[in-house]
């Protein structure tokens, strides 16, 4: 089999293609692309996107066979080749991947493998993947056509629920639960003790985490993310919500349904995040506090206050709107030279 910057070769026609993606072709529905690729690196047997107006010059260059685009850009595309025209190109893109993913990724074979350990009592649908060296305790569920992957540790009464997968080396500690069609990527650790501890004489006395973690439906986990069980009640994830690797998610935070945060951004405990919130990469959030629905926090933020109003927020000095903050910020860049017109005036005085 082939492989190229795009992946794995699939032979398909883009007739099927713009049918698969309710999209209009333009051109022959004959033509055979073998891989998906990069409007820079396309060949003649790829099929690239053009989801942002602003990279609409590479249509002129691209040696893409075929490539999806938006109805703003289909005379361009048209100009240069075959093309398949649909209302949101990016999500036309998404959905092309998970299709082309399901023809060149080996599924794993249902059925347990010898090497791994799973205690009396752990129930198991026969349909699900239990890989080498994984660890099911008792009294655990692992759902119908679920996938644990090698070296993975899923804890007494611990649930996974359908066709979620949990990646190589992944810790699902006893009491939490992920609901269906869930994905956690390597490392991530579901379950680990909250940050509690009672200060006395100059000590640390550890507060024990009674609570789990409760993941709902569709959740990505990231690499090295750590979501950790609530003291008494549970770390709630609903459904949808999308986690980056190497995000701290502390005991019982609350997150809204269909969520997403980027890369290291870190959840005090007991914050609560409405729906369809998104957060940057490296902001952090501290604890106790409420975010409510649609609030937008911009990479690198802390946010040290509850947010009551939807929108977009930025900074670190504090933060602010994220139309205050900016016009605050343009000051600051200037405040050395307005301190020295200050100074000058001052002389003149």
């Amino acid at each position: 089999m082939a492989h190229s910057p795009g992946g794995p070769a699939v032979h398909v026609r883009i007739g099927e293609l713009a049918a698969l993606l309710g999209g209009d072709l333009v051109g022959d529905a004959a033509l055979e692309v073998v891989r998906i690729g990069g409007l820079e690196d396309a060949d003649a047997q790829s099929i690239s996107f053009l989801a942002h107006p602003r990279y609409a010059e590479q249509l002129k260059t691209t040696r893409a066979g075929c490539v999806i685009v938006g109805p703003a850009l289909r005379d361009a595309a048209a100009a240069r080749g075959a093309a398949i025209v649909c209302a949101d190109p990016y999500l036309a893109f998404a959905r092309l991947t998970q299709w082309w993913a399901a023809r060149v990724r080996r599924a794993p074979a249902a059925g347990v493998h010898p090497s791994a350990v799973v205690e009396p009592g752990a129930r198991i649908d026969a349909t699900a993947s239990i890989g080498p060296l994984a660890y099911v305790a008792s009294a655990a569920r692992i759902g119908a056509a679920a996938v644990v992957g090698a070296q993975c540790h899923v804890g007494g009464c611990a649930e996974v629920g359908v066709a979620t997968v949990l990646k190589p080396r992944v810790v699902l500690a006893e009491g939490c639960r992920i609901g269906q069609r869930g994905i956690v990527h390597s490392g991530a650790v579901i379950g680990a003790d909250g940050f509690g501890f009672a200060p006395t004489e100059g000590r640390w006395e550890k507060i024990e985490q009674l609570g789990g973690v409760a993941i709902g439906d569709d959740v990505e986990v990231g690499a090295n993310t750590c979501i950790d069980r609530g003291a008494l009640a549970d770390t709630v994830i609903e459904d949808g919500v999308k986690l980056d690797n190497l995000v701290q998610i502390a005991h019982n935070v609350h997150i809204g349904a269909h969520s997403a945060f980027a890369g290291c951004v870190g959840v005090a405990g007991s914050a609560r995040i409405g729906r369809h919130c998104t957060v940057g990469g490296g902001s952090s959030i501290l604890g106790h506090l409420e975010i409510v629905d649609h609030v937008h926090i911009t990479a690198g933020t802390l946010i040290s206050r509850s947010i009551r109003k939807p929108g977009q927020y930025s900074g670190s000095f504090p933060f602010d709107d994220n139309a205050s903050w900016e016009k605050n910020a343009a000051t600051l860049r200037q405040l050395h030279a307005l301190r020295e017109r200050i100074r000058a005036l001052e002389r003149k005085s």
